[in-house]
């Protein structure tokens, strides 16, 4: 961490409850992973997977009062994780749900199309899910991702290659990217940030 942000105060986490846009009604359990950016919050419900949220950042929540720890629900999302911070994974198969408007669904359905270590702008994903205008709401519809990493809303840069903003902070966007792409993203790269995918 560089001097100018080392004194700068992390924003306090918020409870679910006060986000409801990117989190399910139906979460009922929650657990927690290890990695690479740090302590991954991991919830859903039944065995599935509604919610990652990371521990820095914009949106970093805590877990609702009402839902119950349970570290074996989340095996199966723990292990392909685990695989993908280990390079041994690059596209996910565990169960999920998406709870979001038919617009978000088709943003994050077109998200999981473009490949690791790849990058996309937001007017080539805004094109890609036939809505050329609306690139302001392809960044809206990333915002509200509920399953960031597995819906991989870190490959989305600007068009002038910048690092935009992240719900998870920029810093963890940084590290996701440079983790895909040690050669596009590393901090000192001075590559072409684009890998059309």
């Amino acid at each position: 961490m560089d001097g100018k942000n080392k004194n700068r105060a992390t924003p306090p986490k918020r409870s679910a409850k006060r986000n409801t846009k990117r989190v399910a009604s139906a979460i009922t359990h929650y657990t927690f992973l290890e990695c690479l950016v740090g302590r991954l919050m991991l919830a859903g419900g039944d065995g599935v997977l509604m919610l990652i949220n990371f521990p820095t950042g914009s949106q970093a929540l805590t877990p609702e009062t009402s839902w119950s720890r349970d570290d074996t629900m989340f095996a199966e999302a723990a292990c392909q994780l685990r695989e993908y911070f280990a390079g041994d994974r690059t596209e996910f198969t565990m169960p999920l749900e998406m709870d979001g408007t038919d617009f978000q669904k088709d943003v994050w359905v077109a998200l999981r199309d473009v490949p690791f270590g790849a990058t996309v702008s937001y007017g080539e994903l805004a094109r890609r899910v036939g809505r050329p205008n609306a690139s302001r709401a392809v960044g809206a519809a990333n915002h509200a991702n509920p399953l960031p990493i597995v819906i991989p809303c870190h490959r989305v840069i600007g068009a002038d290659r910048s690092l935009t903003g992240f719900g998870g902070g920029l810093e963890t966007k940084q590290k996701l990217l440079a983790f895909e792409n040690p050669m596009g993203f590393a901090p000192d790269a001075q590559q072409d940030l684009f890998a059309d995918a």
